[in-house]
């Protein structure tokens, strides 16, 4: 009896602790809810920014919807594998699946789906594009066999344009200003600008939306496009926009306001340590030197003055003009002291990281996102003349390697390339490594360097070995990456679709609605069978639902059909182990147990069944994430990580909750609705 009160004792936990644990539990909660449904925090966030000064930022993780949910779409390839040793055609798939793979990524497509198949002797490659509707797109962006280069270090990178490219450039210049002048003739003659920018504008991606740029906001678009339409109304521009850069042919369609923006500029002091300075003046000779100039200062010399004392990189040309900014475009003392000045006033010493500023509002006025549709005509520039990148293509390709392979360095043990060129390429290699003893060659697999080594002697074997600080697995990578542009494995498109959702909106809403009915019939379920733990079942299940969505951002899970269902079967789940811990209660509670000792008794019982269910089906999920396909896994994947977050939230989130309950003197008063039945 004393051993039993002893265990009784030991188990117990205090108020203090209870109380501690639900407060942990609660924040938990609101940070999880916040996450899921972040329309109320992003609320409270906007409330708090007003009255301070800080910039604090939206919550914004946004749930990831599988091919089923969204669209997309759907492309099968065939790769060419005859020329391919049997024993390597696996590795060489694989290494095109990585590459793909990566292509994919760069267009921003959320959790694509790429993978391989074999069936008999046919291998296929399976592409699947969430939220990418236009297929002939989605064809070219992933387009079709790897490119490997062997590049050199670019000797004309850098060197200024001769006076004869200057003038070439002037040239064509004057005939690419005509040829805009001609497109806008033709709006102007009453051509559609859609159609027209369709056909001849130079920016890919408007034109395919037929020249709609959408909303420009400052520092993400045409900053010359914003201020030519800020004080103009709707309508084509009569001539020529011109921002160095491009030419535009520009219609407004609409305008929104956004703010305030102000017009400036300064007068800059540095010294030795300030940011990018280029001084060597201490620092009081600077704030010295600001405070003799800003006494003679007025708005009508201001610009005069700081031509002839800024120290601001060009200042002698521009007379420290800053245009037209709005908030968030300069350091904070900078852009607080502008806004604070009236207009055409001059303000005192202003001081941030990069010096001492005297600053000369010249305006203000409100700020305007500008809706714009247009053409665009490129300017040939300086750098079009002259190849400025970095690395020059060679003769050297994939073409000639013949394999690519993991290998390790016999002296020192570390992982390292190994790689074997035909004929060609060992005449080719041998050429260019006796050109750049001591200087660095550039691999590059679609554009992008993936090694860059030094060569340290001309290599005519036809064999080189790239070394570095590799892991085992990336170097293997490095070889498979290799091994996929080098090898001929040409992919050919063999069926392409555009997937519409599985659901349409009606469906979706229809499904939702039924969520909530079921959801609140379960609610009904467990107040009325299980009164107050019932209720705490409710708050359980609130919380598992926001931790559950939370953790599917944060991954982020993409959610599928199946992968919906395995979250909904989960909620059983959570539910289930609430009923199995209350009915053992009800159990413990008729051997006149005291109310705390029957609830730990209750979910030390009740853990077992709970553990071992929920064990064995996880068990079952790996496997079958491990060993199926995609539209499996997505049910594997959620239906796992519910049946782990459900075992937290019915041994740690219940029973916190219950026992924190049970301490109060409601316990006591309405022993009833604890599930205490009367004495017999």
């Amino acid at each position: 009896m004393v051993s039993s009160m002893k265990k009784r004792l030991k188990g117990q936990v205090s108020r203090s602790a209870l109380i501690k644990r639900a407060s942990l539990i609660l924040l938990l909660f609101l940070v999880a809810a916040s996450v899921s449904y972040p329309k109320g925090a992003n609320w409270v966030i906007d409330r708090f920014n007003d009255v301070t000064s800080l910039k604090v930022r939206h919550v914004n993780y946004p749930i990831v919807l599988g091919l089923d949910l969204q669209g997309g779409t759907h492309l099968e390839y065939a790769a060419d594998l005859s020329e391919v040793p049997e024993g390597e055609r696996g590795d060489a798939m694989e290494g095109v699946r990585d590459l793909i793979e990566r292509r994919v990524n760069q267009m921003g497509v959320s959790e694509p789906l790429v993978q391989t198949t074999r069936a008999g002797e046919q291998y296929r490659l399976t592409v699947e594009l969430a939220g990418i509707r236009d297929v002939n797109e989605a064809i070219q962006m992933i387009g079709e066999t790897p490119i490997l280069e062997f590049r050199e270090e670019n000797p004309e990178a850098g060197r200024e344009p001769t006076e004869e490219e200057l003038a070439q450039l002037e040239e064509e210049n004057k005939v690419i200003k005509e040829e805009a002048q001609g497109y806008l003739e033709r709006v102007q003659n009453g051509e559609d600008l859609s159609a027209l920018a369709r056909e001849v504008s130079d920016d890919a991606e408007s034109a395919y939306r037929g020249g709609d740029m959408g909303w420009l906001i400052e520092n993400q678009g045409s900053p010359k496009l914003i201020e030519y339409f800020q004080d103009r109304e709707p309508g084509l521009a009569p001539e020529l926009i011109d921002d160095g850069v491009r030419y535009y042919i520009a219609r407004l369609d609409d305008k929104r306001d956004a703010g305030t923006e102000v017009k400036a500029s300064h007068i800059l002091f540095q010294w030795a340590d300030a940011a990018s300075s280029q001084t060597s003046s201490t620092k009081e000779e600077a704030r010295a030197k600001a405070e003799s100039v800003l006494a003679e200062l007025t708005p009508e010399n201001f610009a005069e003055r700081a031509s002839e004392y800024s120290e601001e990189p060009g200042a002698g040309q521009s007379a420290g003009e800053l245009g037209w900014f709005g908030p968030g475009a300069m350091v904070a003392p900078f852009e607080e002291a502008t806004f604070a000045l009236g207009e055409n006033e001059i303000s005192g010493i202003v001081e941030t990281d990069f010096g001492f500023h005297i600053i000369h509002k010249t305006g203000e006025r409100p700020r305007r996102d500008v809706k714009v549709t247009a053409i665009v005509v490129d300017q040939k520039k300086a750098s079009d003349l002259i190849n400025s990148e970095p690395w020059r293509r060679t003769e050297l390709t994939g073409k000639q390697l013949n394999r690519a392979i993991l290998d390790f360095d016999p002296q020192t043990g570390a992982p390292i390339v190994t790689l074997d060129f035909d004929g060609e390429g060992t005449k080719l290699f041998a050429e260019l490594t006796k050109n750049n003893i001591g200087k660095p060659i550039a691999i590059f697999l679609d554009g992008e360097p993936i090694s860059i080594p030094t060569v340290q002697q001309e290599i005519p074997s036809g064999q080189a070995v790239i070394s570095g600080s590799f892991t085992i697995d990336e170097a293997k990578q490095l070889a498979q990456r290799l091994q996929a542009g080098a090898l001929p494995v040409p992919i050919e498109i063999i069926a392409q679709q555009s997937v519409g959702p599985v659901l349409g909106a009606e469906s979706v809403a229809r499904s939702i609605q039924a969520g909530l009915y079921g959801f609140l019939f379960v609610i009904l379920f467990m107040i009325l069978i299980y009164r107050l733990p019932g209720l705490v079942s409710v708050f359980a299940l609130a919380f598992y639902g926001a931790l559950i969505f939370a953790v599917f951002k944060l991954v982020p899970v993409t959610l599928s059909l199946s992968g919906i269902a395995g979250f909904i079967l989960s909620l059983g789940i959570v539910i289930d182990a609430n009923v199995l811990i209350f009915e053992r209660l009800k159990e413990e509670l008729k051997t006149d147990k005291p109310m705390m000792a029957a609830v730990d008794e209750a979910f030390r019982r009740a853990w077992t069944s709970i553990r071992d269910g929920n064990v064995t089906t996880l068990i079952v999920c790996f496997v079958l994430y491990t060993f199926t396909s995609s539209l499996i896994k997505g049910f594997a994947l959620t239906l796992g990580i519910g049946i782990l977050l459900s075992m937290f939230t019915a041994i740690v989130v219940t029973r916190t909750i219950l026992k924190l309950l049970v301490a109060t003197p409601l316990s006591r008063q309405l022993p009833w609705i604890f599930l205490q039945g009367k004495k017999q």
